[in-house]
């Protein structure tokens, strides 16, 4: 795709900028909005955690499985064409999502919404990089770090006040005027702002991508309920890494390859997008696993456990467009420090949790790390991103939130399969010590 910067004055970059932002919002909202929820759905449905956690590791698993397409989709149609049909399909997964009536209906409505989720932030990324020079690319970026951190830290406390006061039906309910409005303001504001190409789409490495990260990502999953050692697993984990090794070599040896791999080659892209994985699991990990501990062993509410991210996510929306500015002008080296060791401070404050901890405690941890994100993921995203030429513009944006949206899908499932065996091998030895059933029952 030779996207090059756009130079047409004519174009009004900030309706262009508003409208997919706000889109983005909403669709990196859902991917957390359902947290607080969990334990209430567990009950609700009779389902297990390992269960109920596919309603945000199946959101990226979708995600993850359509974002390696984009860059296709990005030389193919129009960036009016590929927002407008991608929020429509959003639309359509939250009217399924708002009328559900079991769990299995839920959580197609959640992949429905996933799978237009999964176009809007690549897309909004490559627009970015076509209408901004290098140099002013870090502010516009911080805005849009709005969507991609500011959104998913205040979905559980957005969600937790809806809970509250209403049933978890009007979470949807109350997305479907907001993507109504988007779309109608697109359809008057969008304008295209890239080249069109016409390439030819690889149907083999299409079904190799999806094969390889679906079965990847499944068997993440079932892990939390099957354990490791189950055959399932195992054999879903062999299809998956033994797809995704098909689909880089057929990606390496293509002359038109459905993800260009050889984006790797540029060293501060292949650094940052291993910093961006490291941080993606250990943000969305902590998003799943604070509500439950909160509310299962804690016994708070779950406006109570959705308030515990809110200063964080409010101190993390003033940051960004900060951080972008700072970028611009001091560069990504001391902002991604900084962030960095912010972040591994805050997170071993999590290490020793107990029955004891207090609210205050957790509340200032969360919002130390979120602080240390805000410093981190836009600039090191940005830098690396800045490195490739234009004609890599697509496939970067892609490879970027492919990696981002498998990490999240992996560390959730990862630490729901440590927390199950965890909360196993607990009762276990309450039980082995004669600890009454209600006892048992009450951690």
């Amino acid at each position: 795709m030779s996207t090059a910067t756009v130079t047409d004055n004519s174009i009004k970059k900030g309706p262009i900028l508003f409208i997919m932002i706000l889109g983005a919002f909403l669709a990196t909202l859902n991917q957390t909005v359902m947290s607080v929820a969990v334990p209430g759905l567990m009950k609700d449905f009779g389902i297990a955690a390992a269960t109920a956690q596919w309603l945000t590791t199946g959101y990226m698993l979708v995600n993850g499985v359509l974002i390696p397409i984009t860059a296709f989709l990005m030389q193919r149609f129009t960036t009016r064409e590929l927002f407008q049909t991608s929020m429509f399909v959003f639309l359509a997964g939250t009217v399924v999502s708002a009328l559900a009536a079991s769990f299995p209906v839920l959580l197609t409505g959640r992949m429905i919404q996933a799978a237009g989720a999964g176009i809007i932030m690549p897309l909004l990324t490559n627009v970015i990089l076509a209408l901004f020079p290098r140099e002013k690319r870090g502010a516009a970026m911080g805005m849009v770090g709005l969507a991609i951190i500011f959104a998913p830290a205040i979905g559980p406390t957005l969600a937790g006040y809806i809970l509250e006061h209403y049933s978890w039906e009007t979470m949807f309910y109350g997305m479907i005027p907001l993507t109504l409005i988007v779309i109608v303001c697109g359809f008057i504001y969008l304008r295209n702002v890239s080249e069109r190409t016409y390439p030819k789409i690889d149907l083999i490495s299409v079904v190799l991508s999806t094969i390889g990260f679906g079965m990847l990502l499944y068997g993440f999953s079932q892990a939390a309920s099957s354990g490791w050692s189950s055959m399932e697993v195992l054999l879903t984990l062999g299809t998956g890494i033994v797809a995704l090794g098909l689909f880089v070599w057929r990606q390496l040896a293509s002359q038109n390859p459905l993800l260009d791999l050889h984006a790797f080659k540029y060293n501060m892209f292949s650094l940052t997008t291993l910093i961006s994985v490291a941080v993606t699991i250990v943000m969305y990990a902590d998003m799943m696993l604070l509500p439950l501990y909160l509310q299962n062993a804690r016994g708070y509410t779950a406006l109570e456990s959705g308030l515990l991210l809110l200063p964080g996510a409010l101190i993390m929306g003033l940051l960004m467009p900060v951080t972008g500015k700072l970028f611009d002008r001091f560069g990504a080296k001391w902002l991604a420090v900084t962030g960095l060791l912010i972040m591994i401070v805050t997170t071993l404050g999590f290490v020793n949790l107990t029955d004891s901890t207090s609210f205050t405690y957790l509340v200032l941890m969360s919002t130390g790390r979120r602080i240390g994100m805000a410093l981190l993921l836009m600039p090191i995203q940005t830098l690396g991103l800045n490195q490739l030429p234009s004609k890599l513009n697509a496939h970067g944006t892609a490879i970027s939130n492919t990696t981002r949206q498998v990490a999240g899908a992996v560390g959730t499932s990862l630490l729901v399969t440590v927390m199950t065996s965890r909360t196993t091998a607990h009762m276990k030895e309450m039980m082995a010590a004669g600890v009454p059933k209600a006892a048992r029952r009450s951690t």
